[in-house]
């Protein structure tokens, strides 16, 4: 699981756009890629032009910064996707919109994907009514993402919730009831991805 213990706001800083590592606080005035959008590092000013590689390169780097995920770990939903019936690229960013903890994160039941990450991993959910507490898990249509039913994980999500206030994309359902739940209603596609981002790039670098 991939765990940044540095300075987060330098990777927004770095890949040139806000990346919402800290949730709400990239919407305040405390955002720090809003007071100051340049490449960290003394020299971030002088950076000259990017390579064509630097270019590939800084694209796969966004993607990875963006879902939490390592280079194995990328690797290997690449691999999935490269294996999978029609455009690699899509395939990949549908893999990745498919994690547990990003689901987690859309439905709005953590403040960020981070701390989306920290509830699964620590058991505050249920998958269809079973304890999952793996964030890289991979969600299918039909699946029902619930808190699990303790004062802790209810509070912990509801706090969330109210804090985000984010919208729910159409191929998920929030049910705000006593106990929060979400459905998948149908596979992410490329389109669904928050990210501005050109999977093509991605496929080229990653297929060398």
């Amino acid at each position: 699981m991939a765990r940044t213990t540095g300075a987060v706001c330098r990777k927004c800083r770095r890949e040139g756009l806000k990346l919402f590592l800290k949730g709400t606080r990239c919407d305040s005035d405390r955002c720090a890629f809003s007071r100051r959008a340049t490449p960290p590092g003394m020299h971030g000013m002088k950076r000259g032009k990017l390579t064509d590689y630097g270019i590939h390169l800084r694209e796969k780097q966004k993607v990875k910064v963006f879902y939490g995920v390592l280079e194995k770990q990328f690797r290997k939903y690449f691999g999935l996707a490269e294996r999978g019936k029609g455009d690699t690229g899509k395939l990949l960013l549908g893999l990745l919109e498919r994690r547990l903890d990003n689901i987690v994160y859309r439905l709005g039941f953590g403040t960020s994907r981070s701390h989306a990450r920290q509830l699964v991993a620590h058991g505050h959910f249920l998958l269809n009514g079973r304890r999952v507490d793996i964030p890289s898990y991979l969600v299918r249509p039909g699946d029902v993402i619930t808190s699990r039913n303790r004062s802790a994980s209810i509070k912990a999500v509801n706090e969330a919730i109210l804090e985000a206030a984010r919208e729910v994309p159409d191929f998920l359902l929030r049910v705000d009831e006593k106990i929060p739940k979400g459905i998948v209603l149908r596979m992410p596609a490329a389109e669904d991805v928050s990210l501005p981002v050109n999977a093509a790039l991605i496929v080229e670098l990653c297929s060398k």
